[in-house]
């Protein structure tokens, strides 16, 4: 009889527990929440978490805090945020770099696809395949066609070794059989000053950074990474259109450390969602280059895991490695 009450007692705390826990889920979030950006401020992954992390504070009526957390090529904002509290008050701002990372670095002390729970998209944009006035070519298939007649040649230049700038320019060459130079910088800047002045030929740039650049007719487009043309730049192609497959770009998700509740998860998705069908954000995302992500947790999670796999074969490629 002690027994049978005993048992009784532990399954009526149980339904409890639960009950409670699913109360504080649904509660979410009772006080303010920080979202690690794991680059300095200022940049366009900085003004988007900022843009975002704004109205989900008038949404949700806590202050979702951006912290700042800059250092090793991403990594050390991402492992702070795997090694946080699973109880949704810690979100990583997630870009390709956690994608490339997991490839490039040789020792990491965190597992990406493992440790990250993916909870919603924010944007995306593509890259854009520029060349300076003193190349030839007016589309991709003359540029292919002139460097492999000219091999090496030709140099491309990047915002440094395994960005998404470097990558695009090395699964070019894998799905092509072109050869060109890699002539890594650091940053974009320094690299279009170099475009512009014809010490090297091509760049796989973000398009906001380019932007004023093919405007003024300093360098010419042949192309846009993304599967589809962009409508700010209807004329250009896509490289896809010459060489099927072929699609890179740049894009921003938010994450939280595996375990977290899942009525956090859908919860923060759903409010993430609405704040991006904003007609607001969508044009200020539009100035910036780019476009909103609204996807499910589950499709976001599949979009990782293709990412990495993606830029994990052009890391192989191109020998790039950092212990």
């Amino acid at each position: 009889m002690l027994r049978r009450n005993f048992l009784c007692l532990l399954g009526v705390l149980a339904v409890s527990l639960i009950g409670s826990a699913s109360a504080s889920a649904l509660d979410y979030p009772t006080r303010p929440v920080r979202w690690i950006v794991p680059y300095p401020a200022g940049g366009a992954t900085d003004i988007l978490a900022r843009l975002v992390g704004h109205r989900l504070s008038e949404r949700l009526g806590q202050q979702f805090i951006i912290e700042n957390k800059a250092g090793a090529g991403n990594n050390i904002g991402t492992e702070a945020v795997v090694n946080a509290a699973p109880d949704g008050y810690t979100l990583l701002l997630v870009n390709p770099a956690n994608a490339i990372n997991a490839s490039l670095y040789a020792k990491l002390n965190f597992n990406f696809i493992r440790d990250i729970a993916p909870i919603a998209g924010i944007a995306r944009a593509p890259n854009i395949m520029t060349v300076g006035k003193d190349v030839a070519a007016k589309t991709v298939a003359e540029f292919i066609a002139y460097a492999k007649a000219n091999p090496g040649k030709l140099s491309f230049a990047s915002a440094g070794n395994g960005t998404t700038i470097h990558l695009s320019g090395e699964l070019f060459m894998a799905m092509t059989g072109v050869k060109m130079l890699h002539v890594p910088y650091r940053g974009s800047a320094p690299a279009l000053t170099d475009m512009m002045s014809g010490q090297v030929q091509v760049m796989f740039d973000n398009v906001l950074s380019s932007l004023s650049h093919l405007k003024s007719g300093a360098l010419r487009p042949l192309a846009v990474t993304s599967r589809a043309r962009l409508e700010t730049l209807p004329e250009v192609p896509t490289i896809g259109e010459t060489v099927p497959g072929y699609e890179t770009g740049t894009w921003w998700g938010v994450g939280v450390p595996k375990g977290t509740p899942t009525e956090i998860v859908e919860k923060l998705n759903r409010e993430i969602n609405a704040v991006l069908a904003e007609p607001k954000l969508k044009a200020r995302f539009a100035d910036l280059g780019s476009a909103p992500l609204i996807v499910s947790p589950q499709a976001f999670g599949a979009f990782l895991a293709a990412e990495t796999e993606k830029w994990g074969k052009a890391v192989k490629f191109s020998g790039a490695s950092i212990d």
